[in-house]
């Protein structure tokens, strides 16, 4: 269910055998296939349980991204191991957003350059490759060793810091974005607006349908930021002083 009555009155973090766990009054969360919810930060479990308490009336899991990239990465059900998403992450070079240049209209063709070449110039020279661009509906030929670059780089992040990745990842359709963004290069604000420059361009030309372009804003914002957020709490061994939730 997208909805569900709120049930519970309190929200606490309590720490287990396996990590920190989550407590909705006086019972602890269970993942989508009834695995205890273990996060390994504390960071990570109080941003959870954050979450959790800020429900209203309705839960609203739809708007608790946190929770579900925990869920994911607890139940992995698609059975992947670290290889299996690192190899995942890398492909979206092949289609990655910012690779993929039009020739016509010259006006969008010109902010193109001026919006992506920086980013793509920013990657080449923070991970030693080459990664270029193309007009052609094939995308640009990226180098072997761009690919093993980016493998090895990847393979210093933890299975769960990786799920975030490449939630990140899917929401804009591009890995040098991503990584910009998890580097710190750039803000949520700004990556979203590059991985939807296209769209921005037809909309200041033709317009936007009301208040749904705005939601769709809103929405990519929160799941990159989400993501972007689970990365560095994934990644992060440092842990939070002792503080109530409601302090």
């Amino acid at each position: 269910p997208l909805e569900r009555k709120r049930f519970y009155q309190n929200v606490s973090i309590s720490q287990g055998e396996g990590g920190f766990e989550i407590n909705l009054d006086h019972r602890k969360l269970k993942t989508p296939q009834a695995k205890l919810f273990t996060v390994p930060s504390e960071a990570l479990a109080i941003a959870v349980a954050t979450e959790w308490d800020s429900q209203k009336d309705t839960i609203k899991f739809y708007t608790m991204h946190l929770t579900t990239l925990c869920n994911t990465a607890l139940d992995n059900p698609t059975q992947r191991n670290k290889v299996q998403l690192i190899c995942a992450a890398v492909k979206f070079l092949e289609t990655d957003t910012i690779c993929y240049r039009v020739e016509e209209p010259a006006a969008l063709a010109e902010l193109q350059k001026n919006e992506w070449d920086p980013i793509v110039a920013w990657a080449e020279d923070r991970y030693n490759v080459a990664i270029g661009s193309s007009t052609s509906i094939s995308g640009p030929n990226i180098p072997a060793s761009t690919k093993d670059t980016f493998i090895s780089h990847l393979a210093s992040y933890n299975m769960w810091a990786l799920q975030g990745i490449e939630y990140v990842i899917t929401q804009l359709k591009s890995l040098i974005l991503s990584m910009g963004l998890i580097d710190r290069h750039i803000t949520v604000e700004k990556a979203v607006l590059l991985s939807r420059l296209e769209e921005e361009y037809q909309i200041q030309r033709w317009g936007s349908v009301e208040w749904a372009h705005d939601y769709d804003l809103c929405e990519l914002r929160a799941r990159a930021a989400a993501g972007t957020l689970f990365v560095h709490l994934c990644s992060e061994s440092s842990t939070v002083k002792h503080k109530l939730l409601q302090d």
